[in-house]
């Protein structure tokens, strides 16, 4: 058991043969990068449309300044010609929006004629034809009097984008007589390479931090892992007095660590009880097994002859071959009781008969030992009420009665009572014996278990009764319990589910 627990824990800690400091860096970093991602996208094109807005803005405030400045000279189309930032009556607004020759003034009507018209410098196309001038959104707003802007991918420069702002020249009537015709072309990313790099420079510098910062959570995090897992792996190597840490102020790191603790104390102690135990089966064995061969040397040696002394030798030896059996038999029964393995034929059957046939079965043996036996029953109901094996429950009552009957002074009484507890059924055997100290009181259903020198092997058996009596209760889902008095005697009560056929008294 010591081994599968300390392997099995080993085993929770690795996966693939990867640290779980490597895992919990490397699962951070990809949540991380993730995550960065698709705030860096979010934010790329936030920055992205703010930029364009701005430019929209921008392009249109200079384009509405070009209109205001050239309405003093209205426009027919015979005037219309290239209009160039040079001239501009404010250059600072626009010279570093747009470059020069970024700008045309369009005479209206366009549908006068179908000579080509002078387009902005950024389009790269020179002149375009009015029909085709007139199919753009911008162009047909200036028409209607409105200042409009609009972006369009432009083959010729290799699908790049262009912002375009169209603002009308007004005349005394307020009717377009004519177009200011901006164009700029837009960065290939989206942002300028300058606001690229800084937005990259900063991602950069947040992956690093981050990165940095997992790797001290990381490290936090995997410290007291790895130490379960060093404390497991000396465990495995059978130094059960590893403890590990619980000082973390990370809860399920402390819950780890109180459960290996209390995992390796549950081993200690079930090592020191093996131990135990295997000491006390090899002494208790030891024993009959000295008295058995010096029964047999004696009778090599010529006693087999001496037809008046080999009776008592041989009568000797049969009394510890059957202590010896018996012993056998006790412990083979722990043995299936520990592994659930016993055999129980669970049905209702009558307490109280039970015990008054038992109690008639030691009789003998109480009257040698000037013992009365008394069964005294409660509120008990009549009949089968009571759901257990008969024959596990006899074995349970004849330890019990035995036990109480070995340890009761001359002319005492052994009570046996009976009663009902709403669904369970109890029974209490009370002796007036001498008590077991408090100390003791907790391990006296220990197996070898003996309080005092009136509980010895002569007196109390192999101290095996009270470990079978609990073993066979709890088989039969029961509970057993001690209580003690010095002076005044001990009592035994155990309890039984009440069967679905009896029907409480009142």
């Amino acid at each position: 058991m010591r081994l599968y627990a300390a392997s099995a824990t080993a085993s929770i800690l690795k996966f693939m043969g990867v640290p779980i400091r490597s895992r919990l860096f490397l699962s951070y970093l990809a949540v991380l990068i993730i995550g960065m991602v698709l705030a860096a996208s979010l934010a790329w094109l936030a920055v992205e449309r703010t930029y364009i807005a701005v430019q929209r803005e921008n392009l249109l405030a200079q384009a509405k300044l070009t209109a205001t400045a050239l309405q003093s000279a209205p426009l027919s189309i015979e005037a219309a010609q290239p209009y160039f930032q040079t001239a501009n009556v404010q250059p600072g607004v626009h010279a570093r929006i747009i470059a020069e020759q970024g700008a045309v003034v369009v005479g209206l009507p366009l549908l006068t004629g179908d000579a080509p018209v002078q387009a902005p410098l950024a389009e790269n196309t020179g002149f375009v034809a009015p029909a085709e001038l007139l199919q753009r959104f911008e162009i047909q707003r200036a028409m209607h009097g409105e200042s409009a802007t609009a972006v369009r991918k432009i083959l010729s420069l290799g699908n790049q984008r262009v912002l375009y702002a169209a603002a009308p020249i007004l005349a005394a009537d307020g009717s377009p007589v004519g177009i200011v015709y901006l164009a700029t072309p837009l960065p290939p990313a989206g942002l300028p390479a300058t606001l690229a790099w800084q937005l990259g420079g900063a991602a950069l510098i947040a992956t690093l931090l981050a990165s940095a910062a997992g790797t001290l959570l990381s490290r936090r995090l995997a410290r007291p892992v790895e130490a379960v897992a060093a404390a497991a792996h000396a465990v495995s190597g059978g130094d059960l007095d590893q403890r590990v840490s619980v000082r973390s102020d990370i809860l399920e790191l402390n819950s780890l660590g109180n459960a290996f603790n209390a995992m390796t104390a549950s081993l200690r102690q079930t090592e020191q009880a093996k131990n135990a135990f295997i000491a006390d089966v090899t002494h208790e064995l030891r024993t009959p097994l000295t008295v058995i061969k010096g029964t047999i040397e004696t009778l090599e040696d010529g006693a087999l002859d001496d037809l008046d002394g080999r009776g008592p030798l041989l009568a000797s030896m049969q009394r510890e071959t059957e202590r010896l059996i018996r012993m056998v038999n006790d412990l083979l029964l722990l043995a299936r009781a520990d592994a659930g393995a016993l055999k129980l034929e669970i049905q209702a059957l009558d307490l109280g008969e039970l015990v008054r046939s038992r109690c008639d079965h030691l009789a003998k043996l109480a009257a040698f030992r000037q013992v009365e036996l008394r069964v005294e029953s409660g509120a008990m109901p009549v009949g089968p009420c009571a759901l257990g094996d008969a024959d596990r429950l006899a074995q349970v009552l004849d330890n019990l009665l035995d036990n109480a009957i070995r340890h009761s002074p001359e002319n005492s009484t052994v009570t046996v009572i009976l009663n009902q507890i709403e669904e369970e059924i109890l029974c209490t055997v009370s002796d007036q014996g001498n008590g077991i100290p408090d100390e003791h009181l907790p391990y006296i259903f220990e197996r070898f278990y003996r309080a005092d020198v009136s509980r010895n092997r002569q007196t109390g058996g192999a101290g095996l009764g009270l470990a079978i009596a609990r073993a066979l209760v709890l088989a039969q889902r029961g509970h057993i319990s001690a209580q003690s008095e010095l002076g005044k005697g001990t009592r035994i009560t155990f309890s039984l589910p009440l069967s679905e056929d009896c029907h409480p008294t009142d």
